[in-house]
């Protein structure tokens, strides 16, 4: 009977690699700490035996999981998806793994995730705005988990946050819609209960066009959840109105490509009859035509430095400075002048 080949250990891997232990750990656990030469050397030499690092036992001596937790809104479109990519790619940098779950926008399901993870051992968490009941943030204290807050901006707030201002973001976009002679305007907004972002976006329209010198209470509002059919029957319902809106601002690029096709089926030309522009500048607002006057997101930035900033709380045991991003207007050709109708 031919014996059981045993499992290759880290001792394995060093003399097949021709260095230390600690030089095999720092490949495995902080890649960035060693030299290019030597990290192919071990990786080569994990691969060729076949070696699975014990994480157990490494949690056990550094006293963590070295696991993250993300809770995002949807998985169901690309919203979240480049950034939580950057995200990923710099924990893994710093050997941590990251775990994602979706809340559906709902907040019962994030609290029940939020607990979830944190009792599977997340040593931090990346949280989505900032709207959730006041209990979740005592639970975290009170347990000591870093959490940190992405996709909005606020500079004092229960949790640090590494995002952007979405009024502001909002306000500017409004404020190029107005220069060029809309005074009708319509918003397809996401859900504002309960959803910061949404709610700042709305409120940055209002902010813009009040700074004008227009009425505020004119703005024509549907919200409706981030789904592209759901944007092409707001946009219906907003095109029905006895004086309908010049522009319609869209809560995000998902919205806007829903109005944007809607549009088109009533044989409406973008942006000739009807304006429309978009938020946050996914694939999605290049893809479709005309392409979508939007938001541009710095997503990548937004998930790195999100990314680090928790690993350093995770490490460190400090809380991380509040960090605001700058967003700017990318031009598409769905904007265009008011027409004198």
């Amino acid at each position: 009977m031919s014996k059981l080949k045993s499992a290759p250990t880290l001792d394995d891997v060093a003399r097949r690699a021709g260095v230390s232990t600690a030089t095999v750990s720092r490949c495995l656990n902080t890649p960035e700490r060693v030299v290019e030469a030597t990290r192919k050397k071990v990786l080569s030499a994990v691969e060729a035996l076949g070696y699975t690092p014990n994480f157990a036992a490494r949690a056990m001596v550094a006293k963590r999981a070295y696991t993250i937790g993300a809770i995002i809104p949807t998985m169901e479109n690309a919203i979240f998806a480049r950034g939580l990519q950057a995200f990923q790619e710099a924990l893994h940098l710093h050997g941590y793994t990251l775990l994602v779950s979706s809340s559906a926008y709902k907040p019962e399901i994030e609290e029940e995730q939020i607990r979830t993870l944190v009792a599977r051992g997340a040593d931090g968490l990346l949280l989505i705005g900032h709207d959730r009941a006041p209990r979740i943030y005592e639970y975290l204290e009170r347990l000591k988990i870093p959490a940190l807050v992405a996709w909005s901006f606020v500079s004092e707030s229960y949790l640090p946050s590494i995002g952007f201002d979405n009024r502001k973001a909002m306000f500017e976009l409004t404020e190029r819609v107005v220069g060029l002679g809309h005074t009708r305007l319509g918003m397809i907004s996401g859900i504002t209960h309960g959803n910061d972002r949404a709610r700042l976006r709305l409120e940055g329209v209002r902010d813009a066009i009040q700074a004008n010198g227009l009425n505020p209470e004119t703005l024509q509002v549907v919200e409706t959840t981030y789904e592209i059919e759901n944007g092409a029957e707001a946009f219906s319902g907003l095109m029905s109105q006895q004086r309908p809106p010049s522009a319609i601002l869209c809560g995000n690029d998902v919205l806007a490509a829903g109005a944007l096709r809607r549009a088109q089926d009533m044989g409406l030309r973008v942006p000739e009859d009807v304006s429309i522009t978009g938020f946050d500048d996914i694939e999605l607002a290049r893809i479709v035509r005309p392409a979508l006057t939007t938001v541009h997101v710095p997503h990548r930035e937004m998930g790195s430095k999100a990314a680090l900033a928790l690993v350093e709380m995770v490490e460190q045991k400090t809380r991380t400075s509040a960090q605001r991003l700058e967003t700017h207007i990318v031009e598409g050709q769905s904007l265009g002048p008011a027409n004198s109708g």
